[in-house]
């Protein structure tokens, strides 16, 4: 099978498994305590009455907390099941159906929060997704973003037997029963080259480990665009419409 087909496979099982979980997603007891604790930190961190960007912001549930601190949120996820449970919390000042991969923001946001979703996005993205996060930034805004990680000896038995199976996957790739059966596991010194080369330079850095996986947090600040790129011309501002 070609990479791309499969890769699109993966993306559109992803999308419907949110889609189907989105009115249950906030029961399931998800441990995002420590998400909590560096979303309270990033807001502190914000000029007063900061725009925030929470990409994607999924049901919206760390909308409360940007509400509190006095900023104001733009919500954007590609999921129109997840978008609607959002919507139905009255808080953020408009929503767009957008994927990380064409968020079309620039310049509009004292801060970004990209959190529990990086693990969705394939290898061939990543370089993508973190200009994309990078350009919609102020300049030296900052970005909450969480990398989800786990043991070598998973991803090595995975990788094992996507190959057995034919499958076009590279290493760090995990199928299973969850969430659209899509993971990509980059590990932290990929994701730190990564973050470099985006001009997202690391202000701190924390690991908060669960079973046999965890999160790490990256605390990050966006460089001025016109050192990383000076010739890219400006996009135009676009905001998807709403389904």
């Amino acid at each position: 099978m070609d990479r791309q087909a499969w890769l699109e496979q993966r993306r559109a099982a992803v999308l419907t498994s949110y889609d189907q979980d989105a009115a249950t997603y906030d029961d399931h007891g998800y441990p995002a305590t420590a998400q909590q604790d560096w979303v309270a930190r990033l807001l502190r961190a914000c000029p007063p009455a900061a725009m925030i960007l929470d990409a994607p912001c999924g049901t919206g549930q760390y909308f409360s907390l940007v509400a509190a601190a006095g900023h104001r949120v733009l919500g954007a996820d590609q999921s129109a099941g997840m978008l609607a449970q959002a919507r139905a919390r009255g808080i953020a000042i408009a929503l767009d159906q957008v994927r990380l991969q064409d968020l079309p923001y620039d310049g509009e946001f004292d801060a970004i929060m990209t959190i529990d979703a990086m693990e969705h996005i394939p290898p061939e993205d990543w370089p993508l997704v973190l200009a994309n996060l990078h350009r919609a930034a102020r300049h030296g805004g900052l970005v909450y973003l969480t990398v989800e990680e786990v043991a070598e000896p998973e991803i090595e038995d995975a990788f094992a037997a996507l190959t057995r199976r034919g499958l076009p996957a590279v290493r760090g790739e995990v199928i299973d029963g969850n969430v659209g059966g899509y993971h990509y596991y980059p590990g932290p010194a990929q994701v730190t080259a990564w973050l470099q080369a985006a001009g997202l330079h690391i202000l701190d850095e924390g690991f908060q480990p669960e079973d046999g996986w965890g999160y790490r947090h990256f605390l990050l600040q966006a460089a001025r665009q016109s050192r990383l790129n000076p010739s890219k011309p400006t996009r135009p501002r676009h905001r998807p419409g709403m389904p």
